[in-house]
């Protein structure tokens, strides 16, 4: 599961970077540390979005254990939509870098979270899947181990 507080912080630690590089003038591309890590960061909590708030596990589902942390995601989003504007406005602003190196950060950015979404996420993706599917066959066989114990004990106390 991601850590969405880890990926707040490192997001903070990324828009802080980035702005003070922007602030000296420092072409996007040179940053591309922290812009790699604030992709990175902004990757993390749309995945914990999807994996909470659109696709539960079932199991997590069931047991309503999903408030806290959809409230946790809510929260991690709009503290993004905040640095993002931050940085929107900063990098944007014709004194500093101009509209132009808005869109290659956009552009930068999409690249990166694609490339970890193909690489980590889908990873992830397929060892839940592996833990659902574990935990489902047990449940399964526990539940039919039950049953048949209930129908031998009927069976041998009632003949």
């Amino acid at each position: 599961m991601i850590e969405v507080m880890a990926a707040v912080a490192a997001a903070k630690t990324a828009f802080s970077a980035i702005e003070r590089g922007v602030q000296v003038a420092k072409d996007i591309n040179s940053m591309s540390g922290q812009l790699s890590q604030w992709a990175s960061a902004m990757a993390d909590i749309e995945q914990a979005d999807k994996m909470v708030n659109r696709k539960p596990p079932w199991y997590k589902a069931l047991g309503g254990g999903t408030q806290a942390a959809a409230m946790e995601i809510f929260l991690a989003k709009k503290q993004a939509e905040q640095m993002r504007d931050q940085l929107r406005e900063l990098i944007s602003h014709p004194a500093v870098l101009g509209p132009s190196h808005w869109t290659e950060f956009l552009k930068i950015e999409a690249e990166l979270k694609q490339r970890k979404r193909e690489e980590v996420f889908r990873r992830q993706e397929v060892i839940q899947s592996i833990k659902e599917w574990v935990a489902g066959i047990f449940a399964f066989v526990f539940c039919t181990g039950l049953l048949v114990t209930f129908v031998w004990l009927a069976v041998t106390f009632n003949g």
